[in-house]
């Protein structure tokens, strides 16, 4: 498996997604709880990648997960947590760097989209399992992120009852919402009802 360096929109939105997996972010509900949880979450992020065969092969080390890398899996989210949530420029380069530690270095390959166009990608060392290929993508997707949009792009949803957090690789970069299909139809919701309740 590969992680194409200028792929890090999509890398930054697996760490987005897995660190809000957490029963703090779901009041309760661990959203990976079991091995079945986690081939899902590889499948639904997994095939956002801009390269070819990334996805598929994130798929692939998710179905020969067992308990230890489930457990490594959840694990992980903490470290990336901690990222997001203080997003000191030193830091984040430092902490997405040893999240990186399970890549074999960076390597000039083929664009399978693009023939005759190359890009820059990290490979993940042979043997390497789920929650090994989740730290590369983390540390992809931070550390690209830094480089290109800056370290404000690191915050907490915007929510008042919710308690995730996003890495914002939006071009405008006005993300407010962890979630914005949940989270920000649950503010929009609020608002309605509070407008509604004031009296005219």
């Amino acid at each position: 498996m590969q992680v194409a360096l200028d792929d890090y929109a999509w890398a930054a939105g697996v760490a987005t997604g897995l660190v809000n997996t957490t029963a703090e972010v779901w009041r309760g509900d661990d959203r990976l709880p079991d091995t079945a949880a986690l081939v899902a979450f590889a499948d639904l992020h997994g095939g956002r990648s801009a390269r070819p065969g990334t996805g598929e092969a994130l798929a692939g080390l998710a179905r020969r997960a067992g308990a230890a890398e489930l457990y490594a899996v959840r694990e992980l989210r903490g470290p990336v947590r901690e990222l997001i949530d203080r997003p000191r420029r030193g830091r984040l380069i430092t902490g997405a760097t040893a999240l990186t530690g399970s890549g074999r270095g960076a390597a000039l390959v083929g664009d399978p989209a693009h023939p005759g166009r190359t890009g820059w990608a990290v490979g993940l060392r042979e043997g390497a399992g789920i929650a090994e290929a989740l730290s590369l993508v983390c540390g992809v997707g931070i550390l690209g992120t830094v480089r290109a949009l800056g370290e404000e792009r690191f915050r907490p949803c915007g929510a008042p009852a919710c308690r995730g957090a996003f890495i914002d690789t939006t071009r405008p970069g006005r993300r407010r919402y962890c979630m914005p299909g949940l989270c920000g139809n649950r503010a929009n919701v609020a608002d309605h009802r509070a407008r509604k309740a004031r009296p005219s």
